[in-house]
């Protein structure tokens, strides 16, 4: 048996570093050695027993298990389930202190393992080269990242490097003096039609109004909501126009009647008025986002506006509970990721569609426990014969046309369909005498009655924001397009040939 010890001094106050330490599902945020991780089974990061599968930068997976977690303590220990290397009976440990002197921390890192007498040195190396110092390492550096920067008085203007704990290059804000005309680049639609009509364009940006900030984007999320926009199918947009309602971004102006927000607060956004395809725009702030250290512009662009969707669709339209049976179509999508992984995590058994093997993949790996490729079976069939005849209690439908039939003959007796997309088209018109011979009940919600002021939106975007840190969803990567290529984007999007979320960069 060997033990290895290493230990340092983190110039940072002992909550900060404990919060990045106690996520179990986290270091893949952080540390070199690993490109990718999840928790099976949905479990949440800080529970005793969950185990941890993630890969490493070279391709090795590991497992890993929870053993113990104190806050009080600010100490965790796990053990190595499996492993690619001879580390037979690894054991590890995490402990932090509060330097006396001072607001540093100190962190001692642990192990003991059984190596193979030839490779003992070899391994000790590893663990305390590869693992603990790249991990001080990786740690002090995240943490210099997050360095808030101070407040600018936008009545001097200057320049500013402003840390972006994202993949993103830091990008230069430079301060616009309210009353000040300028010109952006954006995608403006001169008239209803295709994925033809989203052109690239120099536009006006208006002067700045006294109750409005001036975000410079630095991450554009895509919808498809854009896509009703751009086609008429929404009023949402009245061209010529530019379309989008999610991005993140870092304030360059603010309007003198303005509270609460300064020039280089990291900000996001998934609401109307439209015009979020741009390099910049001027904005009312009362739905802006302040952006915390720990969630990257990308995850904010990419996953605000389905996090924030998902949250009244889970908790409001249908409060999914233990044991529910949830049916979700399109579940490699966005939002349906977002869904799959919050409804497991709830207590529920997921049955996802999708529509090839590759997405039924991916889903899979989420969480779901079934998961149906409805282009080769029929998917109400497959409800039930999954259930025993039963169905399910509630059906999440973004499908439309393509699905609604089905998933109303899937549902349980006082089963919920709940309507909230239609990508496959409208859905037509249907006897509701037709429901009631198993007392079925259907919504459509929209998506600006729970989101349209402060008081509706906060709850939905704390309660996302917390299941993130929590590890209950997880936003994959996005799939990346320049602003220019906005085309490309909404044909991906419309054939179904993407599974995630879209940006586009600007």
């Amino acid at each position: 048996m060997v033990q290895v010890r290493q230990s340092t001094i983190i110039d940072a106050p002992i909550d900060e570093v404990w919060a990045i330490l106690r996520d179990f599902n986290g270091h893949d945020r952080w540390h070199p050695a690993i490109s990718f991780s999840e928790i099976e089974g949905g479990e949440p990061v800080d529970a005793v027993g969950a185990v941890r599968h993630f890969r490493l930068a070279d391709g090795g997976e590991l497992r890993e298990q929870l053993l113990a977690l104190s806050d009080k303590d600010h100490r965790l220990s796990y053990c190595l389930l499996e492993a690619p290397l001879p580390l037979m009976g690894y054991v590890a440990s995490l402990r932090l202190k509060p330097v006396t002197d001072g607001n540093a921390t100190f962190w001692e890192w642990r192990s003991e393992f059984n190596p193979p007498a030839h490779r003992r040195d070899e391994l000790v190396k590893l663990v305390t080269e590869g693992i603990y110092q790249a991990g001080f390492s990786a740690v002090r550096n995240l943490l210099r990242r997050r360095s808030v920067v101070s407040p600018i008085d936008a009545r001097q203007p200057r320049a500013v490097a402003v840390p972006m704990p994202s993949a993103s290059v830091p990008r230069t804000v430079s301060t616009v003096a309210p009353g000040q005309a300028s010109t952006t680049k954006a995608i403006l639609v001169e008239r209803y039609g295709g994925p033809e009509e989203l052109q690239l364009r120099e536009i006006g940006l208006p002067p700045l109004e006294p109750n409005q900030v001036r975000i410079r984007h630095t991450v554009i999320g895509v919808n498809f909501i854009d896509v009703y926009c751009r086609t008429g199918f929404f009023d949402l947009l009245q061209p010529p126009g530019v379309p989008g309602m999610e991005a993140a971004g870092v304030i360059e102006a603010v309007g003198p009647a303005v509270s609460g927000f300064s020039v280089g607060d990291r900000v996001a956004y998934a609401c109307p008025p439209v015009g979020a395809y741009a390099e910049r725009r001027n904005m009312a702030p009362e739905l802006l986002v302040h952006l915390s250290n720990d969630i990257p512009d990308e995850i904010a662009a990419a996953g605000l506006l389905k996090g924030v969707a998902a949250s009244f669709l889970l908790h409001d339209v249908h409060v999914v509970k233990r044991g529910d049976i949830v049916l979700i179509h399109a579940a490699a999508g966005g939002i349906g990721q977002l869904l799959v992984q919050w409804a497991r995590h709830l207590g529920a058994t997921v049955i996802a569609t999708v529509s090839s093997d590759d997405k039924a993949r991916i889903v899979e790996r989420l969480g779901a426990h079934h998961v149906i490729v409805y282009s080769r079976e029929n998917f109400a069939e497959a409800v039930m014969r999954l259930t025993g005849g039963m169905g399910a209690n509630v059906a999440y439908d973004a499908v439309g046309n393509d699905t609604f039939a089905g998933s109303l003959a899937a549902l349980a007796v006082r089963g919920h369909l709940v309507s909230f997309g239609q990508a496959s088209g409208p859905v037509g018109n249907w006897d509701i005498g037709r429901f009631a011979s198993r007392s079925l009940t259907i919504s459509r919600p929209n998506y600006a009655h729970y989101t349209d002021t402060p008081e509706k939106l906060a709850p939905h975007v704390a309660r996302f924001f917390q299941a993130l840190r929590q590890g209950v969803v997880r936003v994959e990567a996005p799939t990346r397009y320049d602003l220019a290529n906005a085309a490309d984007a909404h044909r991906d999007l419309e054939s179904r040939r993407t599974t995630g979320a879209l940006v586009l960069l600007p």
